[in-house]
């Protein structure tokens, strides 16, 4: 293969999003040490009730307080895992981790997804069976717990709320005890049903609406986190879209191998390569679509390759002037996606 040097093939990656980062080091120290802060608060206050409400559910025979007390459970482990991850996330990238750990952010959310998923079937076996049979519950007991509860989760969610929560990760904590906060308000309406009428199936009834409210905020979480690992474009970003509108920029020509993904929730990447008219300026090109990139998507961490028409390292493609010598029309021989051009006919 021979070689060329010319100063316009090039592959370029954005420092925008390393140097902004780099910019405002400190002030993204204080952000995360704030929300670890918050979230150990909310953890201690779900903690300390969890513990007692064991205790009260036992006691009351109540399935719906031990329901709740197992949802406080999975609260306390996500807050956990999101405290682990938060500090995995913040290590530097260096040897085979080119990205450092900022997907453990995204494992732990998937972890909160699948863990309500699992309790919440575990939850709806048990309550059915007491649908069918109800045992003697304590309504006043239930009641009381329950009511306390919404306090506790409450404060927890007010912590949690203020942490940084267009993170998949604290989002995924955040969920699950504003699930809980919910639970807690159907368990003291049962209670109050059991008390003031004696209809023991409340019960299973608030604990079957908490299995309802597990698996709606599992299931966002297994896909949101799912879509991330699946390297699927981020929610608003049609990549079909983007590539017209790249395409339709000055002097650029074609648009292929076109890939936009997520690193970590809220950290939108793209690369692409771009084929410029003959004599454009690739260099003006290349800046000016990584501007349109980061005002319009909000994407600062942009690899573009960037050729004039009719060049390539790998293909010998220099000669060909005929698209039927290369019956794809493709600039490279395995493209990967649809190729948008320029024209009335982009992709």
């Amino acid at each position: 293969m021979a070689e060329h040097d010319h100063d316009h093939d090039h592959a370029h990656q954005d420092d925008g999003h390393s140097h902004g980062h780099g910019g405002h080091g400190h002030s993204h120290a204080v952000a995360a040490d704030a929300d670890r802060r918050w979230l150990t608060s909310a953890l201690a206050l779900i903690v300390v009730f969890m513990l007692g409400e064991v205790v009260v559910g036992f006691a009351a025979h109540s399935l719906a307080l031990i329901s709740d007390a197992a949802h406080m459970l999975t609260d306390a482990v996500s807050i956990v895992l999101a405290l682990v991850a938060m500090r995995l996330a913040a290590r530097p990238a260096r040897g085979g981790f080119t990205y450092g750990f900022k997907r453990a952010e995204i494992l732990s959310a998937q972890a909160n997804g699948v863990t309500l998923l699992v309790l919440s079937a575990w939850l709806g076996y048990e309550s059915i069976g007491r649908l069918i049979s109800p045992p003697d519950v304590q309504g006043g007991l239930v009641l009381v717990t329950a009511l306390v509860g919404i306090v506790v989760n409450i404060g927890a969610a007010w912590c949690m709320s203020k942490a940084n929560r267009s993170s998949l990760n604290v989002e995924g904590a955040f969920q699950h005890v504003l699930t809980d906060l919910y639970a807690f308000i159907a368990t003291a309406v049962a209670g109050a049903i059991m008390l003031t009428t004696g209809f023991l199936r409340a019960d299973a009834i608030a604990s079957l609406i908490v299995v309802a409210l597990m698996l709606r905020a599992g299931y966002g979480l297994v896909r949101d986190s799912g879509r991330i690992f699946l390297e699927a474009s981020p929610a608003g970003i049609d990549p079909d879209a983007l590539a017209d509108r790249l395409v339709a920029a000055p002097a650029v020509e074609e648009i292929h191998d076109l890939h936009v993904w997520e690193i970590t929730s809220g950290q939108p990447a793209l690369s692409a390569h771009i084929l410029v008219a003959p004599g454009g300026d690739c260099h003006a090109v290349r800046r000016d679509l990584q501007r349109r990139l980061r005002d319009d998507y909000k994407i600062t961490h942009a690899t573009l390759q960037v050729d004039h028409v009719g060049e390539d390292d790998d293909q010998d493609l220099l000669q060909i002037t005929d698209a039927t010598e290369f019956p794809s029309g493709e600039h490279c021989a395995d493209s990967h996606g649809p190729v948008h051009r320029s024209g009335p006919h982009t992709h």
